[in-house]
């Protein structure tokens, strides 16, 4: 490809370093992108089990809420232990054990027969998934410069996009046309299909990834040492610290709270999409399957365009504060329009073009600052408090349904959280360069 051809995908550079960035692209991002659409797959496709799943087992919406967010408890309690053990051993081995037992288990969740066990089985799978997210996260830092994450990372997470586009359509097909096959529920077959992937992609990690720039037989000595090179040139800029200061950093403490808010309205959106098609008056599961896909299929061009131009304009704040205010500006829309299904498509379909846009960009945040050890901790520390949104969002949503007969309050509240993101970007996005700078000379002291 030409200069003009690549200049809006790669920040300038030489052509021969941007030919090594394009092929080490292709050699990882394809591959991590489906094993993220299988991640997101699992974890998300009980919201098209909830169609006839709470039915069959008598649960209540606040009981579903409860389960669909547990995940994230054990997902927060196994975070940080899981990426400081994939900084250590690599990623290779340990991204490949995530994935396996969590497919395993995910597959498992078709033969509950309670709320209780549906709690237990959704509790250990975010367990055995803990440290994926994160650890591709940090995996990534290990490649590619700040300048060039925006993009990268909007590349890797259109996954979730993917998943729904995907996801929906199969997913109403299964519980539509295997719906007593085999004596099973359409539910059932629903988590025994979509688990299977995982398993196979844990597998294929094995035998595919590399764990490091150095491991890659693919790439020349010339070509490793200019990865390197690059990746090291940030490191004196970084912040070094401790596992235990990580945790402690206010910094730190501020993006958990931002990515908290954000991920309020991103697993509000994952959960709750199929039932709010559905109280439009789409009935057939097929159908909510195949009208879920426009909104992710809208975000899924959205976070790389959006990716781009901010890796082009090297401006972080404002993109984050208007993608988020589009996100709760559609997730108020979709409160108020009850009944019309284009105009709520629409509002839903904002919603999540917002939402989905603004989660990859905000990653270059913390690994902007971050380096080593303290990455790991630190991406590992916001990923799981922020991350426990997914089991508050749920749950609230439920709550409102059952007290009320209608998620509208519960869209209004997400909207909320969102605007909330919006805010506390401004202080989160403040240069430090002073509060780096005595950080690593505290540090330097300490170690003579």
């Amino acid at each position: 490809a030409s200069e003009a051809d690549t200049s809006t995908v790669w920040p300038p550079m030489p052509d021969a370093e941007r030919r090594v960035y394009r092929r080490v692209t292709w050699r990882l991002i394809p591959f991590l992108f489906l094993c993220y659409v299988v991640a997101y797959l699992d974890r998300v496709n009980v919201g098209f089990a909830k169609l006839q799943m709470l039915k069959d087992l008598g649960m209540s919406d606040t009981a579903y809420g409860i389960g669909a967010g547990i995940f994230f408890i054990g997902y927060f309690l196994f975070e940080v232990p899981s990426n400081l053990i994939l900084h250590r051993t690599g990623a290779r081995v340990w991204i490949a054990r995530i994935m396996i037992t969590w497919g395993v288990l995910s597959a498992a969740t078709m033969f509950v027969t309670s709320a209780s066990m549906f709690y237990v089985v959704r509790f250990m799978l975010g367990l055995a998934e803990a440290g994926f997210f994160p650890g591709i996260i940090f995996y990534l830092t290990q490649w590619y410069p700040a300048s060039m994450r925006a993009r990268i990372v909007a590349m890797f997470m259109t996954a979730v996009a993917l998943s729904g586009v995907v996801g929906g359509p199969l997913s109403g097909w299964i519980l539509t046309s295997l719906a007593g096959v085999n004596g099973w529920a359409g539910w059932q077959w629903l988590f025994l299909l979509e688990g299977i992937p995982s398993v196979v992609m844990g597998v294929a990690v094995v035998m595919y990834l590399d764990d490091s720039i150095q491991g890659a037989r693919w790439l020349s000595n010339d070509e490793k040492s200019m990865l390197q090179r690059n990746v090291d040139a940030e490191h004196d800029t970084g912040v070094h610290m401790s596992v235990g200061e990580t945790i402690r950093n206010p910094r730190v403490l501020l993006l958990a709270a931002l990515y908290f808010s954000f991920v309020i309205g991103l697993y509000g959106i994952a959960f709750w999409l199929p039932q709010l098609i559905r109280s439009m008056g789409v009935q057939e599961p097929l159908r909510v399957g195949f009208l879920s896909a426009i909104p992710y299929g809208g975000a899924a061009i959205t976070m790389v365009l959006y990716g781009q131009n901010s890796d082009r304009m090297k401006e972080r704040r404002w993109h984050l504060v208007v993608g988020a205010l589009f996100g709760a500006f559609g997730l108020a829309m979709a409160g108020r329009i009850t009944g019309n299904e284009t105009v709520g498509m629409l509002a839903l379909t904002c919603a999540t073009m917002g939402i989905l846009a603004v989660v990859p960009l905000f990653w270059t945040l913390p690994t902007a600052f971050l380096r080593g050890a303290s990455a790991a901790a630190g991406i590992a520390v916001i990923n799981s408090v922020g991350n426990l949104a997914g089991f508050i969002s749920p749950y609230m949503v439920g709550a409102i349904v059952d007290a009320t007969g209608s998620a509208t309050n519960g869209l209004y509240a997400m909207a909320g959280f969102m605007t909330l993101g919006a805010l506390l970007t401004i202080p989160a996005t403040r240069p430090t360069p002073r509060l780096n700078q005595r950080l690593n000379q505290r540090l330097r002291q300490r170690a003579t």
